[in-house]
């Protein structure tokens, strides 16, 4: 039997074929097209950066785009086992483990309630782990999103902290990262948080009450 290698899995995943996709019959083309079209848009962003903007031309900036797209495909191949209607057979099960596994009675009780309202729980997460993807693979809202992923990684490292199959390290380490991608402000590299930024693309609505928060989201301060 051939070793697999991450390499012929990515050219796997990118024609539907990891078992993942599979088992999503006909729906895994939805995964697929997906991903294409934010792939194709995240690679045009950041040549179109790279184009107009010369402080963009560093190692610097590609390395954070790069790591960006690796994050990005984590959260993506997370969403192929949350795809709802119905709920999705994985996340009932890691949900229900965050309530048994949980560092602390009050987490478990509070994550019972998600467990018992587990059919609008699931589209929500669906679209939450979509959002992550697409603003770290455009670069966009990569501040609110660096945030919200890191607090959302923060749970599962409360909620399955006693599962004896994980590694709780592994949820610091995404923490960390995401942390750091809200900090560097990473959508300013090669992203359309940098477009902005610098006004080569203009964002309609700066003026009024939540301007501030407006350009805050997008890195512009």
């Amino acid at each position: 039997m051939m070793r697999d290698n991450p390499i012929h899995t990515f050219f796997q995943f990118m024609i539907g074929q990891i078992p993942d996709q599979r088992s999503l019959g006909d729906l895994r083309w939805y995964t697929v097209v997906l991903y294409w079209l934010l792939l194709l848009g995240s690679l045009a962003i950041a040549a179109y950066n790279w184009q107009r903007d010369p402080q963009q031309r560093t190692g610097h900036h590609l390395g954070v785009y790069s790591m960006r797209l690796v994050a990005a495909g984590m959260w993506y191949l997370g969403t192929l086992w949350k795809i709802p209607f119905p709920v999705a057979a994985g996340f009932r099960y890691w949900l229900k483990a965050t309530v048994k596994y949980s560092s602390f009675q009050i987490h478990s009780d509070f994550m019972q309630i998600f467990v018992n309202h587990i059919g609008i729980v699931d589209p929500l997460v669906y679209f939450l782990e979509v959002f992550f993807t697409a603003s770290l693979m455009l670069g966009v809202m990569v501040r609110v999103s660096g945030i919200l992923a890191a607090l959302f990684t923060l749970n599962l490292l409360i909620g399955l902290y006693n599962d004896p199959t994980e590694w709780p390290w592994t949820y610091v380490g995404i923490i960390c990262a995401h942390g750091m991608f809200a900090a560097a402000q990473a959508g300013r590299s090669l992203g359309l948080d940098n477009l902005i930024a610098k006004r080569i693309v203009p964002l309609p609505g700066e003026q009024g009450y939540l301007a501030g928060a407006v350009r805050w989201a997008f890195s512009m301060e």
